[in-house]
């Protein structure tokens, strides 16, 4: 695989597969927490199925794993020694990608993992959401995220906003959420998550 070129289907079911063996979960303990099918489950882990933003999260909520899990043995890299002074650099080509469900990418912008925080750029194609069927996420901490270019919509509890360039939020990640793009242009936004 080319650095920094998204995943395929099945590099990323791989991973969740595994992230889901080595804590001892089974496929049918997973299905049933998420609300799913084991079946449906099983398309992901194979590559048959993209998982969607929100089943992202919960699968890797559930796991009990950061975000960054998903991204593959680069999440994994050793954190420099605290104090250390160390420099760590990404190349953009090397920042790994997640091609997610409804043709939502995701790419991981820390170079290395940083604790008490993660970070990403988010891109919603128009038309595009977080969700699948209508569901709501939710899961621990807090998200920060500021609208690069185009508009997105979100939805936080009963509540509705509108964001455009510039425009930033924050809210804990409890609170049920969903995000969705509801115009005719790509939606970037970076997004930092505080466990």
């Amino acid at each position: 695989m080319v650095p920094g070129a998204p995943p395929d289907d099945e590099e990323l079911g791989a991973r969740l597969r595994a992230l889901r063996t080595e804590r001892g979960v089974s496929l049918r303990a997973l299905a049933g927490s998420l609300g799913i099918s084991p079946s449906a489950l099983s398309q992901m882990e194979r590559g048959k199925m993209r998982p969607s933003v929100t089943r992202l999260f919960q699968i890797v909520s559930l796991l009990d794993v950061p975000l960054a899990a998903a991204f593959g043995q680069d999440a994994a890299e050793p954190e420099p020694p605290a104090g250390s002074g160390a420099v760590v650099l990404a190349r953009a080509a090397d920042l790994p990608t997640l091609s997610l469900g409804d043709g939502v990418r995701y790419r991981r912008l820390s170079p290395a993992p940083s604790p008490g925080f993660e970070i990403y750029e988010s891109t919603y194609p128009p038309g595009s959401s977080s969700h699948q069927d209508g569901e709501l996420l939710r899961h621990h901490g807090h998200e920060l995220g500021s609208v690069q270019s185009g508009r997105l919509h979100l939805e936080i509890g009963s509540d509705h906003y509108d964001l455009g360039p510039g425009d930033s939020i924050r809210f804990p990640s409890a609170t049920p959420h969903r995000v969705s793009n509801p115009g005719a242009e790509p939606a970037v936004a970076i997004w930092v998550n505080l466990p």
